[in-house]
């Protein structure tokens, strides 16, 4: 399997493991479901929570596929950025408190709630490794060209891992509302916060190392 598609491989994955943390926001849809009654409640609420996600990630990666074109510093891009990354990693595993502002926010502005909390949680700046991989600064396309590829590259990756994203948050929403229930949700619900902050230290040297060969 070639580089790049290891790397989209990698877009999807992140976009499954997103989908299916409860704290992206996929509980939201479930307790609109619950609220209204009605599966399809499930659904349109899942349609602010994926515009909220796919923002945020446009917001974090376009910056950085942007700076990846200036090739006598991508080195330099790609290890900072990992250092970046690792960075917020072990800061979330030693603060694992989640941003007061959020509970602020009210039930009905989710695609507001979910823009905020995936900055707030560093979900972009987990892809940020992957898309410096994906991105060009070959001299021979011309600065235009390549910024157009980087971007357009970002631009992907967003797309396809917000998509799977709420493809499978979406699907364990409606999975608990129609079969399993708020009981079986009780039993197997566990913190993920570890395991999120050592994910995004994962990531963050996943690109240092990649920068650095």
């Amino acid at each position: 399997m070639s580089a790049t598609a290891t790397l989209w491989l990698l877009v999807v994955a992140s976009g499954l493991y997103h989908g299916l943390n409860p704290g992206m926001g996929w509980p939201l849809a479930l307790s609109a479901g619950l609220w209204e009654r009605r599966g399809s409640a499930v659904f349109a609420a899942l349609v602010p929570l994926a515009a909220g996600h796919l923002a945020a990630m446009t917001l974090v990666l376009l910056p950085f596929a942007a700076l990846a074109v200036v090739m006598d510093w991508s080195r330099e891009i790609r290890v900072g950025a990992g250092l970046l990354v690792v960075a917020f990693g072990l800061w979330r595993l030693v603060d694992r408190r989640h941003p007061r502002f959020l509970a602020r926010i009210p039930p009905a502005r989710i695609a507001l709630w979910s823009f905020l909390v995936a900055l707030a949680h560093g979900a972009g700046l987990m892809l940020v490794p992957v898309v410096l991989g994906l991105c060009t600064a070959d001299p021979q396309a011309g600065p235009a060209a390549a910024a157009a590829g980087n971007v357009a590259a970002a631009l992907g990756v967003a797309v396809l891992h917000s998509l799977v994203m709420i493809a499978a948050g979406g699907a364990l929403a409606y999975a608990v509302y129609r079969w399993l229930g708020l009981k079986a949700l009780s039993r197997t619900w566990f913190d993920l916060d570890a395991v999120w902050g050592a994910s995004l230290v994962v990531s963050g040297a996943f690109g240092v190392w990649s920068g650095w060969h």
